[in-house]
């Protein structure tokens, strides 16, 4: 067992739906994959709004408070793609019920959520300091947005795999 998946839910597939869901089968209708596509156009917009307030002139008296609002707006996106995602009935579970061959690369999921919260939390501390300079601040978020940008794909390979059809959300 890889480490860190003791903690994880998914384990063990879970039974409810067909577990031998061949892979070309479109997924069902169901709630949590469509609350995930929703959730991932919210997460997009909200990486795009602290992109454009990276992007302020270092100049602006009002560079460190827009950045600040912007990542406490990313804060609260990914603490909800973390609730679509992980909740009881969320996308993982309806994902595992559907094709539980993928529970390790869920459990990867689940981990990265962990490491990308604490990486939006320790950049909200480090944009607050006023020793950090402005460039120190953005090669962090710029990290910290390859980072949302990879996970991001990582999930989206994994509903196709799953169910084979496009979570969308990129424009």
């Amino acid at each position: 067992m890889a480490p860190g998946a003791a903690a994880s839910p998914y384990n063990q597939a879970t039974s409810g739906r067909s577990a031998a869901a061949a892979p070309d089968r479109r997924p069902p209708d169901e709630p949590a994959l469509a609350a995930a596509r929703r959730q991932r156009a919210e997460l997009l917009q909200s990486i795009h709004e602290f992109e454009r307030a990276l992007a302020v002139p270092a100049g602006d008296p009002s560079w460190h408070e827009r950045v600040s609002a912007r990542l406490a707006a990313l804060r609260h996106a990914v603490t909800e793609h973390v609730v679509v995602t992980e909740g009881p009935d969320g996308l993982y579970s309806e994902l595992l019920d559907y094709a539980p061959r993928l529970c390790r690369s869920v459990n990867i999921l689940i981990r990265e959520h962990a490491a990308i919260v604490a990486a939006v939390d320790t950049l909200a501390a480090r944009v607050r300091d006023p020793a950090v300079t402005v460039e120190l601040v953005r090669s962090w978020a710029s990290d910290l947005l390859r980072e949302l940008s990879r996970h991001r794909q990582r999930g989206a390979d994994l509903v196709y795999e799953a169910y084979a059809t496009d979570i969308g959300g990129e424009t």
